[in-house]
């Protein structure tokens, strides 16, 4: 694709757990479920949920991110 994506939102399956994904896309919906994150991430494609764990090094950046 290009440097800011690899797949977009709508290409990703279950058999793709485990792999390296660069999605870009807007912010459609952020929860905050006991410090564990879920972002639904959408773009013209599709919509992806992301996890973010709050041992991950990403979280405090994340933790910023707001809803479009």
């Amino acid at each position: 694709m290009h440097r800011y994506r690899t797949h977009t939102c709508g290409q990703l399956r279950e058999s793709d757990d485990g792999q390296t994904a660069r999605l870009s896309g807007w912010c459609h919906r952020i929860r905050d479920h006991g410090g564990v994150l879920f972002i639904d991430l959408r773009d013209h494609y599709g919509m992806t949920q992301c996890v973010v764990d709050p041992d991950s090094p990403a979280f405090k950046l994340v933790e910023t991110y707001r809803a479009e």
